[in-house]
C-alpha cells in the first residue's frame, strides 16, 4: 500500500517567493538597448579579496569531515573581530557557531528552537522575507511590528531586530536597542539581531546587540548573527556565524550537528583570514560609497527621494505616500532599463518605495545615472 502523503506540502505553508514577480520588469529592463541595470537582489560584483582567495587554497587539502562546531582559529577570529571592531567584549569560543551563510539560520532558528503552532515570532515592519518564512515553516505565528506595545498580552518566544535594516538601510539608536534588549529579559523573549550590515554605515554609527552599553556586560538571551556575503564579497563562499548567549549556542551545537550543517573547512580558513583583514574592506568600502554617492544624487535629481539609507547597500526609494506605489515605481524605472526591488516585497509598510541596490559595477552604476538623468 502507497504511503500517505502529507496533505499540504511544506511549500504550501511558504509565502510566494517573492523574485519570481519581478520577471516581466525584468524583461522589459533587459530590451533597454544598453542593456540591463541590475540593482533588484544586492549580490556582490566585485572580486572576491585576494586575502580570503589565498586562504582557501591554503586549506584547499582538506579530506576529512569538519566539525560543526568549528576551528578554535575561525571562532577565535569572530570574537577578536567583534571585539575589536564593534567593541563587544568577554565573548568564549563556546559562544560562536559558524554557519553555512546567515540565511540557512535565519530560516531554520524557529525549527532549531522547537518553535511550533501557539509560539509569537516578531520581526520588523519593514522585514527581510527570510524571518517570515521560518516563523512559517514551524506553524508559528508572525508579527510583523516596530512596536513592542503591539504584542499586547502575548509574549513572543522570539523576537528578530534587524539594524542596519535591509531594505531600508535605518539604523537604531543605542537607546533603543538597550530598551529591547531590557523589555526581552524581563520577559523571557530570546532576542536574535540580524547585524550582516553592521559594515555597512554611511552616516552617524551602528552598534551590535551585543555592545556593553546596550547588553550590559552579559550575552545572556541574545543572538547576534552575521554574515561575510557583502563585508568581504564572500557571498559563494558562505560564509556567516552567530554568537552570544551560550546555554543557547549549545542547544544549536546539538541540533546542528545531528543534522550535519556543517560549514566547509577552506571556508572556515577563508572566514577567518578575512575577519583578521580590514584593508580590504575599507577599499569596498569607497567602492560603495562612491557607488552610492553618483545613484542618490541621480535619484534625487530625477524627482525620487531617498529615506533613511544611512546604512546597509541600498538607496529606499520613494516618490511620497501619495505618489506611484511600488510596482508603478519598478515599473517606470524597468522602462529605463533599471530593475529595483519593489518595496511590498518587504511588508505593508514599503507599498510606495522601491530598494535600490549599490551592487553593481562602476559602468553599469554609470549607465544607470545617465538614464536617470535622461
Amino acid at each position: 500500500m502507497r504511503a500517505q502523503r502529507a496533505s499540504k506540502p511544506v511549500s504550501g505553508r511558504l509565502p510566494d517567493f517573492p523574485w519570481d514577480k519581478l520577471t516581466q520588469y525584468a524583461a522589459t529592463a533587459r530590451a533597454h538597448p544598453d542593456g540591463i541595470v541590475d540593482l533588484s537582489i544586492g549580490t556582490p560584483v566585485d572580486p572576491t579579496p585576494e586575502v580570503a582567495r589565498r586562504a582557501l587554497a591554503e586549506a584547499a587539502d582538506s579530506p576529512g569531515y569538519p566539525l560543526t562546531v568549528g576551528t578554535a582559529e575561525v571562532r577565535q577570529a569572530v570574537v577578536d573581530w567583534l571585539a575589536g571592531t564593534h567593541g563587544v567584549t568577554g565573548l568564549g569560543l563556546d559562544q560562536v557557531l559558524p554557519l553555512i551563510g546567515s540565511k540557512e539560520f535565519i530560516a531554520s532558528l524557529p525549527t532549531f528552537l522547537g518553535l511550533g503552532p501557539g509560539d509569537v515570532i516578531g520581526y520588523p515592519e519593514l522585514a527581510y522575507p527570510t524571518y517570515e518564512v521560518g516563523a512559517a515553516l514551524v506553524g508559528a505565528k508572525a508579527v510583523a511590528t516596530d512596536s513592542l506595545t503591539a504584542f499586547g498580552p502575548e509574549t513572543p518566544s522570539l523576537l528578530w531586530i534587524n539594524s542596519p535594516s535591509n531594505p531600508s538601510g535605518r539604523v537604531l539608536p543605542k537607546e533603543h536597542l538597550r530598551k529591547v534588549v531590557d523589555w526581552c529579559r524581563e520577559r523571557g523573549v530570546l532576542l536574535v539581531s540580524d547585524e550582516c550590515y553592521l559594515d555597512c554605515v554611511w552616516e552617524g554609527e551602528a552598534y551590535s546587540a551585543l555592545h556593553p552599553d546596550i547588553s550590559g556586560g552579559s550575552s545572556d538571551g541574545i543572538l547576534v548573527v552575521h554574515s561575510l556575503s557583502k563585508r568581504s564579497n564572500l557571498a559563494g563562499y558562505r560564509c556567516g556565524f552567530v554568537a552570544g548567549d551560550p546555554a543557547v549556542i549549545a542547544e544549536l551545537l546539538a541540533v546542528r550537528k545531528n543534522l550535519g550543517l556543517i560549514m566547509p573547512g577552506p571556508a572556515q580558513h577563508a572566514m577567518a583570514a578575512v575577519l583578521g583583514d580590514e584593508a580590504h574592506v575599507k577599499e569596498q568600502h569607497e567602492r560603495y560609497l562612491a557607488r552610492r554617492t553618483k545613484l542618490r544624487a541621480a535619484l534625487e535629481s530625477a524627482g525620487y527621494t531617498i529615506e533613511h539609507s544611512e546604512a546597509s547597500l541600498y538607496l529606499w526609494t520613494t516618490r511620497g505616500p501619495d505618489g506611484p506605489d511600488a510596482w508603478q515605481l519598478v515599473a517606470e524605472l524597468a522602462e529605463k532599463g533599471i530593475l529595483v526591488a519593489p518595496g511590498a516585497f518587504y511588508g505593508a509598510a514599503g507599498a510606495h518605495h522601491v530598494r535600490i541596490a549599490l551592487t553593481a559595477s562602476d559602468e553599469r552604476i554609470d549607465a544607470a545615472v545617465a538614464r536617470l538623468s535622461s
